[in-house]
């Protein structure tokens, strides 16, 4: 592919993922050319007032095509196994939101913010981190190129939309049922039940499988991933993951021990100078990032960041991110800009 003013985009997958692709396109003003959405089955959408033709996804709707975004399914094998091999055949870089390619060797897993280099060594696809592990490393790296980081210790509250629209609905409902008949009447099946657990007035900590030493695989992408987007393996990440009865936007509560010593202050200094972060620290105030906030912006939120009274070198923040927009869709859209500004 060569540097030229517009180019042919493909969003493939109509989910709350796809659709947010299909908004911060337009958002961020991005140099389209042609513009194709594809799904499973062909149909006509409206996204804020604007209608969308949904074609039925064909090798030959690639033919021409720039850049492929694959909005992905977490916890499932996307539809880029299938699909992404032939997009590039046609010559399309590839953007996978999914799951797929992300620990794949040949395939750079970016954030922007942190490793925009890597984009530069795709063999025709890049992979999108998973959303919890995209505002971490945005909230991270700043303190780690500063002072390293020897640990992260972090507990994820992931809101409802992580696990798709059905999880979003089943929310809803069961808080209704709830509001209207008592906490018995919730017992009552939905006809999709997205989460094993009650969602409505409830936590759980289980996000994904369960997989070794008892973590889910969601407990593990934070680790891995981290490594990876970081090019540091001897970080040791350990992370329990939490579905909480939020729509959209999810918070972490991370700790982490730096290899050098580094005061709260300092390191609200360098969050504030640094890109795609917004830093909301005064407690005192009750001011802090809050998911309800943080719906449809985004950049990465950062507060309460203090020191631990009893450990040296420990510090801890708290994160927040829509993770429709910075943990998806913009993050892709932001590597396809990334992509862009690699070409000659």
């Amino acid at each position: 592919m060569k540097k030229k003013a517009k180019y042919n985009v493909a969003v493939v997958g109509v989910g709350a993922v796809g659709i947010e692709m299909l908004r911060v396109l337009r958002q961020r003003n991005f140099p389209l050319g042609e513009l194709r959405v594809f799904a499973r089955t062909a149909r006509e959408i409206e996204i804020d007032a604007e209608k969308y033709s949904v074609k039925e996804i064909s090798a030959g709707g690639f033919e021409g095509i720039d850049i492929a975004l694959f909005a992905g399914t977490e916890g499932e094998k996307g539809a880029s196994l299938q699909w992404a091999p032939i997009a590039v055949k046609k010559g399309a870089v590839v953007i996978d939101n999914g799951a797929d390619f992300r620990m794949d060797p040949r395939v750079p897993l970016v954030v922007p913010e942190v490793n925009a280099k890597d984009v530069k060594r795709h063999k025709g696809i890049i992979a999108n981190p998973n959303c919890s592990t995209i505002q971490m490393a945005v909230a991270l790296w700043p303190i780690y190129k500063k002072a390293g980081i020897k640990r992260i210790i972090l507990t994820t509250l992931q809101a409802s939309s992580g696990a798709g629209r059905q999880a979003v609905e089943q929310l809803k409902e069961e808080t209704s049922r709830i509001a209207s008949g008592g906490f018995e009447n919730v017992q009552v099946s939905l006809k999709t039940k997205a989460m094993p657990q009650q969602l409505a007035y409830n936590v759980f900590p289980h996000i994904g499988s369960f997989a070794e030493c008892d973590y889910t695989n969601e407990e593990w992408k934070l680790v891995k991933e981290t490594h990876k987007i970081m090019h540091d393996d001897k970080i040791k990440i350990s992370a329990t993951t939490v579905r909480v009865p939020v729509r959209t936007g999810h918070s972490e509560s991370v700790y982490i021990e730096t290899k050098e010593p580094i005061a709260p202050q300092k390191a609200r200094d360098l969050l504030k100078k640094a890109p795609g972060v917004i830093v909301i620290d005064d407690p005192k105030n009750n001011l802090y990032p809050m998911p309800k906030d943080v719906e449809g912006k985004d950049e990465t939120f950062v507060g309460r960041i203090r020191r631990d009274p009893f450990v040296k070198n420990g510090l801890w923040l708290w994160v927040v991110a829509d993770n429709l927009r910075k943990g998806a869709a913009t993050n892709a859209v932001q590597i396809a800009e990334c992509v862009i500004s690699s070409l000659k």
